[in-house]
């Protein structure tokens, strides 16, 4: 398909430079530092859609192609978020076990020893040793 027949140079220049950040992203590069989501996927492919030459469409193996590209991309995206709410899971979980024993928490060059007497769950679990809040990844020890 020949892009320059059916858009003016500013399209033109906006549907190149996604396409480029798009290959960069499967590719692997970290130009820029940014990644592409599924949201970022449909809008290249919405483009692509409404840029097509009328007179030579995509080819369905293209369409299909790109579409189980996204298809991979979101089942990806489901797995990374279920294994980051099951990690969130087990670290409350974790934290719950400590609850009445006495713990070594380290900050930096100070060392806290005392009994968990709380623990408040979420995405970063914390701990109440001493009547002072400290996250439970700062536990390095459990003494009992």
């Amino acid at each position: 398909m020949n892009i320059s027949m059916t858009m003016d140079a500013t399209d033109k220049s906006r549907v190149q430079s996604q396409a480029n950040a798009f290959n960069q992203a499967l590719s692997g590069a970290k130009g820029s530092g940014q990644e592409l989501g599924r949201d970022d996927f449909l809008k290249i492919l919405l483009t692509q859609l409404q840029n097509q030459d009328p007179t030579n469409p995509m080819e369905d193996k293209e369409f299909i192609a790109q579409m189980a590209q996204f298809s991979a991309l979101e089942q990806m995206t489901n797995v990374a978020t279920g294994f980051r709410e099951l990690n969130e899971s087990l670290m409350a979980d974790r934290a719950v076990h400590v609850l009445g024993k006495t713990v070594e928490i380290s900050q930096g060059a100070q060392t806290t020893r005392g009994t968990v007497s709380a623990v408040t769950q979420g995405g970063v679990p914390q701990v109440t040793v001493n009547n002072q809040t400290y996250d439970y990844s700062e536990i390095q020890r459990i003494l009992q």
